[in-house]
């Protein structure tokens, strides 16, 4: 056993660890894996599973035959998951001492899978190791609370609070407005904190009973670990207190969506200096190059920004969600924000992608799109002074079917990504959405049954 699993060894035993949660993320970003007594775990030094599971939809579908098997063995073989010993979390809501362990994905030649989330993102980061950057980001997750529904026929209303009645109207930044669910949040922090999650600050949103969490700035692979680890643990706990806690880009109609803001910088490996800023504390041309990619190439990978039929409900007219590429300084109704700071911390805030992104893909999206910037000089758009709502010269694809042809067509990107990563996205965000297709709405019974 090497050393990294002797160390993974020990640290299960000094906590008493009896039941290991092995999982990796599929490409909507549902934990997929096995759980296995310890000593089991131990002994097999990972776990295999089925690569058909990266192209798995989030019905439970799989793509067609045809493309299933241009992109996977005939067989239907394994692929072999290795634990990362750093990506190894408690789980406080558990009854036996558990832990959960992100896997790497391999084949059985020892390559890494490329289908595989967590293995793109580390892709794109090895490209700027490879210039001797690193990039830092600080996520923003937005979800709501709801009350439970278990019929998907009926709307989400919002959940009671302390005072036993329902949030109505816009609380936004209100501290009693989220003290409401002081219950809740208090086992969240708790059960955060003994996980080590880089958790920051907590706010009420503008929808009833939407919140925010922020995470601090840090490192993009440790960062979409917690994000993953930071979803179950939140619904888990709005399921200890009886309500539900929702991801979906636009749960609720007449609302505002929840988005995953992304802040984003790049500093010199070996000083650590901020490359977004000169020495005189300007705006550096690695900073504008990178603008200039986000702008470029976020309309091209826009389905891994907005993976699902109901991610572009975000950008409907008076949504209050950006639905453009343009840039700021201190401007949230464009899609790319310029936070006010000091040169060392200068950073652009991705406001473009919504809760319900796999958090690998849109962290190696975003940061890719600003890496194809940098290394290819692009020059971005005049930045927005006012008002960027209406904006249309830089507007993102309204329909994920126009995003998928887009990012079919991208060479650039599948020079970086793959072409079997593409074709495999792609190919199950169709069948997502095929599957869609045939669900009639409610809006059709209710305005078509008996008028048409």
């Amino acid at each position: 056993m090497s050393t990294k699993l002797d160390q993974l060894s020990s640290w299960l035993k000094e906590r008493k660890i009896t039941e290991v949660e092995c999982l990796i993320s599929d490409l909507t970003g549902i934990a997929r894996g096995k759980i296995s007594p310890t000593n089991k775990f131990l002994d097999e030094k990972g776990m295999r599973l089925p690569e058909s599971v990266l192209l798995q939809t989030v019905t439970g579908d799989y793509v067609e035959d045809e493309i299933y098997y241009d992109l996977l063995d005939e067989a239907d073989i394994d692929m072999f998951c290795r634990p990362d010993e750093n990506a190894v979390f408690l789980v406080p809501w558990a009854i036996e001492p558990t832990a959960m362990v992100i896997h790497d994905t391999f084949d059985k030649q020892g390559n890494p899978i490329e289908l595989s989330p967590r293995n793109i993102l580390k892709n794109v980061l090895k490209l700027y190791a490879d210039k001797g950057w690193k990039p830092i980001v600080a996520p923003e997750m937005e979800f709501y609370l709801t009350k439970r529904n278990s019929d998907p026929d009926f709307p989400l209303v919002a959940p009671m609070g302390r005072s036993g009645r329902p949030e109505v109207g816009r609380q936004s930044f209100s501290i009693d407005a989220a003290n409401e669910f002081d219950p809740l949040f208090e086992d969240v922090y708790d059960w955060c904190e003994i996980q080590g999650l880089d958790l920051d600050t907590l706010i009420h949103e503008d929808g009833p009973a939407q919140m925010e969490i922020n995470f601090r700035h840090g490192e993009a692979l440790h960062l979409a670990d917690q994000i993953t680890v930071f979803k179950r643990t939140m619904r888990e706990a709005a399921l200890k207190h009886d309500v539900a806690a929702t991801f979906m880009a636009k749960p609720i109609t007449d609302q505002p969506g929840s988005a995953m803001h992304i802040h984003q910088s790049v500093v010199d490996i070996k000083t650590g200096q901020n490359l977004f800023s000169n020495a005189d504390g300007s705006m550096s041309e690695l900073f504008m190059h990178h603008i200039g990619g986000l702008q470029k190439y976020i309309p091209e990978l826009l389905p891994l920004f907005a993976p699902n039929v109901n991610s572009f409900r975000r950008f409907l007219p008076d949504t209050s969600a950006p639905v453009n590429v343009e840039w700021g300084e201190e401007n949230r109704t464009v899609g790319l924000r310029v936070p006010e700071a000091s040169p060392q911390n200068r950073r652009v805030e991705n406001r473009l992608a919504g809760a319900d992104a796999n958090p690998y893909l849109v962290l190696a999206a975003s940061l890719l799109c600003g890496y194809m910037g940098m290394v290819g000089g692009m020059e971005p758009s005049v930045p927005v002074k006012g008002r960027g709502y209406e904006r249309r010269n830089l507007r993102l694809p309204i329909t994920i079917e126009h995003a998928l042809e887009r990012m079919e067509a991208c060479k650039d990107a599948e020079k970086y990504l793959g072409e079997k990563f593409i074709r495999g996205y792609v190919a199950v965000k169709r069948a997502e959405h095929e599957n869609y297709k045939r669900v009639i709405s409610s809006w059709e019974r209710e305005f078509l049954l008996l008028s048409v």
